[in-house]
């Protein structure tokens, strides 16, 4: 995006979230992915945005919820027909246990639909019990787990995933995997940025 758009739209979110308002916000980010594509308008706005807002005060935590709720439902809005549901094509999408943000898979999830693929998103704080129930159930090619704090991003954790479900690629997403991960060919790859992430999952997916 050039970056007088990036101001622009960065300042447009603001004055939305600082009213809170969160359905305009919703307008705002559908608009913005539909015009710059899901991937700039993630990490070029609303990522750096999310970045400023630290929740030092009263006011400011209730902006950064009208925020984030605002960005999500206008990811989950975007390229969505539920009468119409794309193919998940063996990509699986889940917060780690405990983890209760999980944005960025909202925006993953958005990107893969951009690509006309699907996937199954269970939403944040999935207990690694469910978590490997559902692998069982769904047979995913891939699987990406988001941790947003190191209090769940536990490498250990998705070791042992990857161990008892062979064959299935299993992915770190989100800041909260500062743990070091074993050096060994099980490792699950961390994933660092959403054009990254969606690559990953569409060529796990069978995309050329």
């Amino acid at each position: 995006m050039p970056a007088g758009a990036v101001e622009t739209a960065r300042k447009r979110l603001t004055a939305a979230a600082e009213d809170l308002d969160d359905n305009r916000v919703a307008g705002l980010v559908l608009d913005l992915a539909a015009e710059a594509g899901v991937v700039p308008a993630w990490e070029q706005v609303c990522l750096p945005l999310l970045g400023t807002l630290r929740g030092d005060s009263a006011a400011e935590i209730a902006v950064e919820h009208a925020l984030s709720e605002g960005v999500r439902v206008g990811l989950d809005v975007f390229g969505r027909e539920p009468s119409r549901p794309l193919p998940a094509q063996g990509v699986l999408l889940a917060g780690a246990e405990h983890e209760t943000h999980c944005l960025g898979l909202h925006a993953l999830a958005a990107a893969l639909r951009e690509r006309g693929r699907g996937a199954l998103h269970l939403g944040p704080a999935l207990p690694w019990s469910a978590l490997t129930s559902a692998v069982v159930r769904v047979r995913p090619r891939v699987v990406v787990v988001w941790s947003q704090t190191p209090l769940t991003g536990r490498a250990y954790r998705l070791v042992r995933l990857r161990r008892d479900l062979p064959g299935v690629r299993v992915l770190a997403a989100g800041p909260g995997w500062i743990e070091p991960f074993p050096p060994s060919s099980a490792v699950p790859q961390r994933l660092t940025t959403l054009g990254e992430a969606t690559l990953a999952c569409l060529a796990a997916g069978g995309a050329t």
